[in-house]
């Protein structure tokens, strides 16, 4: 039998089958490497419960990870939503973190503005994000309590994961935007035999034919110690004319002479704390 991965919870999974059962379903092996969204095969064990046997072949895997684990967030998305709000404070690094890891995945990224409706915070907020719509990002303000619809358009034929830290107002726009998300989310509990809020685990939901939202639980951090160093490097959009062009070929972007990203940073056509938060990553690679 095959399904689909709708919500995971630590090594506890429910499938969607084609019929539209949900089925809860454990991993054969001690490891699981299972994440929402992803495709299996699954063999049924009793009326109510099944064993994933094996996951078929992803487009994509976002996941973060640090020297001790990591932690798989969603597959087969082709776009990740990274929500930030006026109010609480986001944080920058966070946030590039998350995007360079859509960005070596191929993942279209795409960044949400919440909590629009309070002004007087926006211009610190629009000032914050300033660096990442000079790269290109798209970022579209909203409030979701009001203008949630407004996201609508940029989900429509896509598979779409939903990040963000914690009080961010992922939830609320969930709950605009998939009205029987609160429904879904009950039955995904009984499911897993657990009373626990939507956010403590990943869900999948079903906004039309041919798009899906993956609402995933608030972060505080976002590892990367699955990419090397030429991935990260990759995955900055602005060092990418740069890239090999240093004098020396295992150049390390520090103090080195002739090196092409030191000369972009004091040229101004790199941003200097995107720089440093490359610095920061890279130190905590080595040192992992």
């Amino acid at each position: 039998m095959e399904g689909r991965v709708v919500a995971a919870h630590g090594r506890q999974y429910v499938v969607q089958l084609a019929d539209g059962t949900l089925l809860p379903c454990f991993p054969r092996s001690k490891k699981s490497e299972v994440a929402c969204g992803d495709r299996v095969d699954i063999q049924r064990t009793s009326d109510d419960q099944g064993v994933i046997e094996a996951i078929q072949p992803r487009t994509s895997l976002l996941y973060r990870s640090n020297e001790i684990r990591q932690k798989l967030i969603a597959a087969n998305v082709d776009q990740v939503v990274f929500v930030v709000a006026t109010e609480p404070g986001f944080s920058d690094e966070l946030v590039t973190r998350a995007l360079l890891a859509a960005e070596s995945e191929e993942i279209e990224p795409l960044i949400v503005l919440n909590k629009c409706d309070l002004t007087d915070k926006l211009p610190a907020a629009r000032g914050q994000l300033a660096v990442f719509a000079g790269l290109g990002y798209r970022i579209l303000e909203l409030s979701a309590r009001d203008h949630a619809e407004d996201l609508r358009p940029y989900l429509q034929g896509h598979t779409s994961v939903l990040v963000g830290q914690s009080g961010m107002g992922k939830s609320t726009l969930v709950n605009a935007l998939v009205p029987e998300a609160r429904a879904a989310t009950r039955e995904i509990s009984a499911a897993l035999d657990s009373g626990k809020h939507t956010t403590t685990h990943a869900a999948l939901y079903h906004l039309d034919a041919e798009s899906q939202l993956i609402d995933s639980p608030g972060l505080q951090e976002f590892g990367l110690g699955h990419l090397d160093r030429q991935e990260i490097e990759l995955a900055f959009r602005e060092f990418r004319p740069y890239l090999g062009q240093c004098r020396f070929r295992d150049c390390r972007h520090d103090r080195e002479p002739d090196c092409a990203l030191l000369a972009a940073l004091e040229a101004g056509t790199i941003d200097s704390r995107r720089f440093a938060i490359y610095h920061r990553i890279m130190g905590t690679q080595r040192a992992g």
